[in-house]
């Protein structure tokens, strides 16, 4: 465990060290209503009392089947390094809302409670809990806001690469289409772009043009020349010209800054066989505007009348896996595609939703579930410690059962499942093999968690969604995959009702 250990904070201190978290201090990162709080519980003497959140979604975005899991690192390293410093508590005493001795609790401040996390690139459903923390209520309160923005952006972000993605695996023409991140102009700022670009690469994109995310994750780079550099010269091809001096192991051309067929591409051609007579080769040009199907289709037949069959043709202009997928039922002649704004900001569906809910309290040496009630069923919260176990036969998975953490179960045993909310859905699962989803991140505070490199999370994701049906992992009407309570919870969730029901109506 000390190897382990050691190993973690290794890691960590590796991660720290990265452009885009050295020597920030976001404490303050954080709503005020959490420090309000804090201070309530704190002049209570309540403060120190035993609590389990959980994090998680009600709803899968953008009409999807599922979301994949993203964000940790950043929670890792905000909880390590989680520390009020002296120009903080100026600026909490300027507010003069809270008094000296709890300034002085704050100076002291350190996260010291126990986190359970499903590791990054994993496949999650609704209501599962992607993260459990419990500890003090004052230090697991204060964190809600800055583990909700980390997970939901970059869950909400991988996720919408991963469907992008998907729809350019379906290039029948040229199979292996890839996806290049393009959004940093169209981010909300840098931070989104920095980690959005590493959700997408966590979802599945090749390459970026973010060269601060190319050089903090070690995520390969790409890049042509925009149309300014096309205007900047007396003509396009000069332009052309000159692009092909700087980069001759590297020309790829814009071709549609003044007209793509009567102009770019018959320059690009030109380009193209002067590299091949040098013993050189042109690797591609760009379209950016205009209709992508007819001019990609008449771009190939012209490169490939040309001789330069080679050439690949790449495609931008704001697109997503409902173009994408439009482009290919066309026909269109596109090898990869460069994606931007609609997937940084995931433009259809621009919010997760994660929610961070109060499950159990310590009162006395009991640790007592407790339950938010909701007029709305789907607000119901699921009491309790629990975890999430995903059920697999013959490497499929076929159900994922959230559970009390302290139950346990015997794959050599048949298990009957129910639907939480439409309990007359049942089904009898035989023969399986359990996976938990929730591991070990922090232990009383220590770091016991090696967080992975983006490759291997980006693996991750692979192997994950190879388990899953294509039912369930098609971008429209997805079928509704099984997230079922277990017996004991369900029962547990039933009785707490029927309780506040009961003292309701007293």
């Amino acid at each position: 465990m000390s190897n382990q250990r050691e190993r973690a904070q290794q890691r960590v201190e590796e991660i720290a060290a990265l452009p885009v978290y050295r020597d920030r201090n976001l404490a303050l990162l954080t709503d005020l209503y959490q420090l309000t709080m804090m201070y309530g519980h704190f002049k209570a003497g309540r403060h120190e009392q035993r609590v389990v959140f959980d994090l998680f979604y009600r709803k899968n975005p953008c009409g999807n089947g599922y979301v994949i899991a993203a964000g940790l690192e950043q929670v890792v390293w905000y909880l390590h390094q989680l520390q009020f410093s002296v120009d903080d508590l100026a600026y909490l005493r300027s507010l003069d809302m809270f008094s000296e001795d709890f300034l002085e609790y704050l100076r002291d401040f350190r996260f010291r409670g126990d986190v359970y996390a499903v590791p990054e690139g994993t496949v999650v459903f609704p209501n599962e809990p992607l993260l459990r923390i419990e500890g003090a209520i004052a230090e697991v309160q204060l964190i809600e806001s800055a583990l909700l923005a980390f997970i939901n952006h970059q869950s909400l972000i991988a996720t919408k690469s991963r469907r992008i993605v998907e729809a350019a695996q379906t290039n029948v023409k040229h199979p292996g289409s890839a996806v290049i991140e393009m959004g940093l102009r169209r981010a909300q700022n840098a931070d989104a772009a920095v980690f959005g670009t590493r959700a997408a690469f966590i979802g599945g994109c090749v390459a970026t043009s973010n060269v601060l995310a190319a050089k903090s994750y070690d995520i390969p780079v790409a890049g042509t020349q925009g149309h300014s550099w096309i205007q900047s010269f007396p003509t396009e091809l000069e332009a052309f010209e000159a692009y092909r001096a700087a980069f001759p192991e590297n020309t790829v051309l814009l071709v549609d800054t003044y007209d793509v067929l009567r102009s770019g591409v018959p320059n690009a051609i030109r380009v193209g066989l002067a590299m091949k007579e040098a013993g050189q080769s042109l690797k591609g040009i760009r379209i950016d505007s205009g209709d992508l199907a007819y001019l990609s289709k008449r771009s190939r037949q012209m490169l490939n009348a040309a001789g330069l069959a080679d050439v690949q043709i790449i495609a931008s202009s704001d697109l997503d896996e409902y173009t994408i997928r439009d482009l290919l039922t066309q026909g269109a002649e596109i090898d990869s595609f460069g994606v931007g704004t609609r997937l940084i900001t995931s433009t259809d569906c621009p919010a997760l939703g994660c929610v961070y809910k109060l499950v159990a309290q310590q009162f006395g040496d009991r640790l007592e579930p407790r339950i938010k009630i909701s007029e709305n069923p789907n607000k119901v919260t699921n009491p309790g410690k629990k975890k999430v176990l995903r059920l697999y036969v013959d490497g499929a998975a076929v159900a994922d059962l959230i559970a009390l953490a302290d139950e346990q179960y015997d794959p050599s045993e048949p298990l009957e499942l129910f639907h939480p909310i439409h309990t007359y859905k049942r089904k009898v699962v035989q023969n399986y093999e359990i996976e938990e989803l929730l591991v070990p991140v922090f232990i009383g505070g220590d770091l016991v968690y090696e967080l992975p490199s983006l490759r291997s999370i980006q693996a991750r994701v692979e192997h994950q969604l190879s388990a899953f049906s294509s039912e369930i992992r098609r971008h429209l009407n997805p079928h509704e995959y099984h997230v079922d309570l277990s017996q004991p919870l369900w029962d547990l969730k039933q009785r707490l009702l029927h309780q506040w029901r009961r003292s309701a109506q007293s």
